[in-house]
């Protein structure tokens, strides 16, 4: 059976000509805008309360529309978003480095290794400037030098410090700030706020996002909302691969439902290894710790320099140490991107002079740092990761080496949308870390929290207008034949999940996928792996609809039914994610095919037959999917061999 076929091509249609410094400019100018009267007639769904949806909803409804907002969590503030460490860019120079504009823009494409768009990537970079400025204003404690200014730190893929940090809490510290913005609008009564609601279908009418069907997860309560747009603000997918440095919650339904309905899922092969995490200790573990990148600052990464090498880390001499970043990239050192980062620690590993107990490790030593500038000033800058690395391995860093390890992060493939971030399907818009369109093949850190920031405030606010502009749209309420067929999709898939009453837990089929996953569509790829993945899950995805138990019934809180929706949707995904991973036969960013690499290691792009979006239709599960590639063109940023040596 043929794994899939190629459509006719798409394309962004929204990103004006010209300049690519003044697009974004001309196409707020050219959108349509909508009298403030009428805002107060338009409804809008937001999905999701991290940094992107909350920043979202609290900008829309200060605008003046009706919000309602939806998130699975029993707070706004518990949004995934409130777990990033190490900073946040923008360009401000405040450092007088050499940064600019210009440079976050090329940094970000080369270190995406050119598979991103160059209009998206500079909107992100001129936006991120006036970011920094909303959360001042908002509070947030962003760290500052002696004299008051802002701090800035480095980060990898850039020879600037262009990071902005709130010590380890920048996420927290950026996300209370947007919390508390939506909260003024709810109290307003300008958003209308529904926790613990999961979205487990998108309804569209007559071509068109019109709302969607949740399950109060509390009392089971199924409802149809209908809006005249939908927002998906619901992060990433990173959970497919079970353990992630993502919170458990944290799933790909939403986005899969709106794919589901015509959304294309666009270079879902694309997922960030993180390189600084706590190594994995036992079976017992659902998931992993992130240890900030901001940590390879100060912290020099190394290994033995012999195989099986078992002494304490302190007692091995400095000349039987390989600082293997340092050696291979001395521009760049411990501060290359995370894609480079990762691969060179796995290499290293399989060389056989990884450490730990497990030997998957690598040492992140800072006793140079602390020798250099003290044990205060260090404290100061990490403390709470330090503190939190204690309380998880039981090991003083301040004493002896972190080990860490890459593990599953980041998604920078996601929903597919144009420049006004809007998908395929007309009137949902997909914002944050939930679309495809900023990242490329790999997000360099402490973008993260730009992007969700810089759609939320800056971006969606425009471009949504723009949509709404165009109406008036017709009014439709839940009796609408298409929004009872997606209710009784939902309440006849709770039906079915309840109904298998089989011998093995929701956690046993997604440990399994997960490592399949990691094994054969993790840090690196090849040919027979990937189509030995694709058979394996078929064969689970089938074993789950045969044996999976899911006790209890659907009329009240039943955790095992909500982790039972979402792993089989995790199990339609990993299948579309190999085969991309199978088709896109180059090397580049965060996907490494064996089969495409330089003598000396590295990702080896095919730049003339690859240097497209590979955006996914859905044509039915098991069915062959259907690929339309939108050609990338780089007229500012030429692609290159990436190079960070």
């Amino acid at each position: 059976m043929e794994l899939f076929t190629e459509g006719d091509p798409i394309a962004d249609t929204k990103a004006p000509d010209g300049p690519v410094d003044k697009r974004w400019e001309t196409r707020r100018f050219e959108a349509k805008l909508v009298n403030p009267a009428n805002r107060r007639k338009m409804t809008v769904i937001v999905v999701g309360t991290g940094l992107a949806g909350g920043s979202a909803a609290a900008t829309l409804a200060e605008q003046g529309y009706r919000v309602r907002s939806y998130c699975y969590q029993d707070s706004p503030r518990r949004a995934h978003s409130i777990a990033a460490q190490g900073g946040i860019n923008a360009a401000k120079n405040y450092r007088n480095d050499g940064d600019s504009v210009h440079r976050l823009f090329y940094d970000t494409v080369k270190g995406g290794d050119f598979r991103s768009r160059e209009s998206n990537v500079h909107r992100l970079a001129e936006v991120s400037v006036n970011i920094i400025d909303q959360c001042v204003a908002q509070g947030v404690p962003f760290a500052r030098e002696y004299g008051g200014l802002l701090d800035t730190r480095s980060f990898g893929g850039a020879q600037v410090q262009r990071t902005f940090y709130a010590r380890g809490q920048t996420g927290q510290q950026l996300l209370l700030g947007a919390y508390q913005a939506l909260e003024r609008q709810i109290g307003l009564g300008n958003v209308e706020m529904h926790t613990r609601h999961e979205m487990l279908e998108l309804v569209v009418v007559d071509g068109r996002a019109r709302g969607i069907v949740v399950r109060d997860m509390v009392t089971g309560e199924i409802s149809t909302e209908m809006a005249d747009a939908v927002v998906l603000a619901s992060g990433g997918y990173g959970n497919v691969f079970y353990l992630s440095t993502n919170a458990k919650g944290c799933n790909v339904t939403a986005s899969w439902r709106a794919h589901r309905k015509g959304a294309y899922f666009a270079n879902p092969c694309y997922t960030q290894i993180h390189p600084t995490c706590i190594p994995v200790s036992g079976d017992h573990q659902s998931k992993l710790t992130l240890m900030s990148e901001s940590l390879r600052n100060d912290g020099r990464v190394w290994v033995p320099k012999n195989k099986d090498d078992d002494r304490a880390p302190r007692d091995i001499p400095e000349d039987e140490r390989d600082y293997y970043l340092e050696r291979i990239y001395p521009s760049f050192g411990n501060l290359v991107p995370r894609d480079i980062a990762s691969r060179a620690a796995k290499n290293v590993c399989d060389e056989g002079r990884g450490v730990g107990a497990t030997k998957l490790g690598v040492y992140l030593d800072f006793a140079d740092a602390i020798d250099r500038l003290g044990r205060q000033a260090i404290e100061a800058k990490y403390g709470n990761l330090f503190e939190m690395y204690e309380r998880i391995t039981g090991e003083d860093p301040y004493q002896v080496p972190m080990r860490i390890y890459p593990a599953v992060h980041y998604t920078m493939g996601g929903l597919w949308v144009d420049y006004d971030l809007q998908s395929t399907i007309p009137g949902l818009f997909v914002i944050g870390e939930a679309n495809f369109s900023d990242h490329g093949a790999n997000r360099l850190g402490a973008s993260a929290l730009m992007q969700g920031l810089a759609d939320g405030y800056f971006v969606l606010p425009t471009t949504i207008a723009h949509y709404l502009a165009s109406g008036p749209l017709a009014k439709v309420d839940a009796s609408h034949p298409a929004a009872v067929q997606a209710r009784r999709d939902v309440e006849d898939r709770i039906a079915r999940l309840l109904a298998v009453d089989g011998d093995r837990t929701v956690d046993s089929f997604h440990r399994e996928l997960g490592h399949l996953m990691w094994e054969h569509c993790g840090m690196e790829r090849s040919e027979a792996g990937l189509r030995k993945a694709i058979d394996g899950i078929r064969a689970l995805r089938e074993e789950f609809w045969q044996r999976v138990r899911v006790p209890g019934d659907g009329e009240g809180l039943n955790q095992s039914l909500e982790k039972a929706g979402r792993v089989a949707d995790f199990f339609e995904l990993a299948e579309l994610m190999c085969i991309d991973a199978l088709h896109r036969e180059e090397s580049c960013g965060g996907h490494f095919r064996a089969e495409h690499q330089t003598p000396d290691g590295e990702a080896q792009r095919d730049d003339e037959r690859f240097a497209y979006v590979a955006a996914w239709e859905f044509t039915g599960t098991g069915e062959p999917a259907v690929l339309h590639k939108e050609d990338l063109k780089f007229e500012y940023v030429h692609p290159t061999q990436r190079s960070y040596k």
